[in-house]
């Protein structure tokens, strides 16, 4: 939609966003230098160019000369200035944190290899629910995540997801492309997965103890003490193993007792969350936390699961823009079928058989690109505005 792209010089930093994020304070150069996005001349660098990285100009810095015994020595003294790309940042004061971010490294010449994905597609079909479950399939049908189970994409593509994390900046949580900049919203979320995207807000109020993950283990999946503790312990952190989850949980059916039913009901909603919207990058555990927002099955509907889904991927993407990264988590499926979505002559691959009711990410068949990062890189800087669907969902 056009809402989706935004002026860059009409974006606000808020400076405690910044602050929040775990980011170190890096102050830039008094002066950065790169092409306004709005130009028609804007051009993005050639491989020659970008060897071009740094210049050193002298300065003559106003100084008190009462104060100073050898005023030659500061008419010798120079400064670094960072050469901006062209199309990147024009004003200092809005991307602080630039200086750090994995574009600012591959411009001065550094470059970083295809991110790890970390994608459980495949791993939800270890864990099916047939007519043996079908008390467990009511509550996750009644979640609003059932739809998960089937559009979950099973394969990602590394070069295409690493090339737009080089994009994304955390102050405007948007993807700076050539021609301005474009983000996920939630009508992509609605639309792409068919989750809630209004409800209660999940939140928690502050970080999980290994003691309290344990408490919660006992009390709202029934095992022992023992069993939460030697597992906890296993993962270093109040998390739990997907694979523990699995071969504690999915041999429970409608002939077991109300307890167990509802005990595996929670332990296949923990997997169902930890293998797709809160995917984290241990790539085998989920943390346990997540199980308090299932202790009241008959609520398990209220949440807004997609608002969710959607901070915990911007949350993903920031993490990925400093250099020495080199994992990608969150929902991968999202952030996949959004690209295909907008580009769809460029990176896609259609599904034919999609059914129009059926949520947008099952229209496409994801594959993974036959081309180096670099290829995908070279492709982005020469978008065009023309070359986005704008509107997808316009007959959804």
């Amino acid at each position: 939609m056009m809402s989706e792209i935004l002026l860059f010089n009409r974006i606000q930093w808020n400076p405690e966003m910044y602050k929040e994020s775990g980011f170190h304070e890096i102050h830039m150069p008094p002066h950065t230098r790169g092409g306004d996005i709005s130009s028609a001349s804007c051009k993005r660098p050639t491989e020659s160019k970008c060897r071009q990285r740094v210049q050193l100009r002298e300065v003559k810095p106003a100084v008190d000369r009462d104060s100073v015994e050898h005023p030659q020595h500061d008419r010798d003294e120079t400064e670094e200035v960072f050469e901006g790309v062209p199309g990147g940042p024009i004003d200092r004061s809005i991307l602080q944190s630039f200086h750090n971010h994995v574009a600012a490294k591959i411009w001065l010449g550094e470059d970083r290899v295809p991110l790890k994905l970390v994608n459980h597609g495949a791993k939800l079909e270890l864990w099916e629910l047939d007519a043996e479950r079908s008390r467990i399939s009511e509550t996750v049908h009644r979640s609003g995540l059932a739809l998960l189970l089937s559009c979950s994409h099973r394969v990602a593509s590394r070069p295409m997801l690493s090339a737009f994390c080089e994009r994304w900046q955390l102050e405007t949580t948007t993807f700076h492309l050539s021609f301005g900049e474009m983000t996920i919203t939630l009508d992509n979320v609605a639309s792409i997965l068919h989750i809630p995207i209004t409800g209660s807000m999940i939140s928690f109020s502050q970080p999980l103890r290994v003691d309290d993950a344990n408490a919660l283990l006992v009390e709202l999946l029934g095992t022992t003490d023992v069993e939460a503790s030697r597992e906890t312990e296993q993962c270093r952190s109040p998390s739990v193993q997907l694979l523990w989850l699995r071969d504690n949980f999915s041999t429970i059916t409608d002939v077991s007792s109300d307890d167990d039913i509802e005990f595996a009901t929670r332990a296949f909603l923990l997997h169902l969350v930890g293998c797709t919207l809160f995917t984290d990058k241990s790539a085998t555990s989920v943390v346990v936390v997540y199980l308090e927002l299932f202790g009241d099955l008959s609520m398990v509907g209220s949440h807004a699961w997609g608002a969710a889904c959607l901070a915990y991927v911007y949350r993903q993407l920031t993490t990925t823009t400093r250099f020495e990264l080199r994992q990608l988590g969150g929902y991968l499926t999202l952030l996949q079928a959004w690209i295909y979505e907008h580009f769809p002559e460029m990176f896609s691959s259609l599904n034919f058989s999609y059914i129009k009711s059926r949520p947008r990410a099952l229209r496409w068949r994801p594959h993974v690109i036959p081309e180096s990062l670099q290829s995908v890189r070279e492709r982005l800087d020469r978008l065009q505005s023309s070359d986005v669907c704008w509107e997808p969902y316009v007959d959804h």
